[in-house]
């Protein structure tokens, strides 16, 4: 929550704010998510990847559950901070940005789509600055 707490309250006053919590709490998130991984992750489940019903075998553990939990805080944050930092640079107002933010700490993909959208209806333009 820190780090939602810190993109959308604190970072249009904190211009290093997404460097905070991509340098710090996705990095201990990440840590966190491999430390997970490796008590309860084999080299033999890589081929459980190719089939639902073997993922949904893999979050029977409460340990994998909890890295899948840690793997969406981890990446919705990063995609949050992304969001941030990419409507800095078409000038895109906090105030339009916040609800994007909290579909993306909700609904990961649908608060990118719905920033890709913003985007495009204030800029114009849908695929240039996807990467800056």
């Amino acid at each position: 929550m820190i780090g939602w707490i810190v993109l959308i309250f604190i970072s249009p006053f904190w211009w290093s704010a997404d460097k905070f919590i991509t340098g710090v709490i996705v990095t201990l998130l990440a840590f966190v998510y491999a430390w997970l991984i490796v008590q309860s992750f084999s080299i033999s489940n890589f081929g459980d990847f190719g089939k639902l019903d073997t993922v949904m075998a893999l979050f029977t553990n409460k340990t994998m559950v909890t890295a899948g939990w840690v793997h969406y805080l981890a990446f919705d944050l990063f995609i949050g901070a992304w969001i941030k930092k990419n409507s800095r640079s078409y000038h895109i107002p906090h105030g339009w940005i916040i609800p994007v933010l909290l579909f993306t700490f909700m609904l990961g993909p649908i608060g990118l789509l719905a920033y890709f959208i913003l985007r495009w209806f204030y800029t114009k333009k849908y695929f240039s600055g996807n990467f800056d």
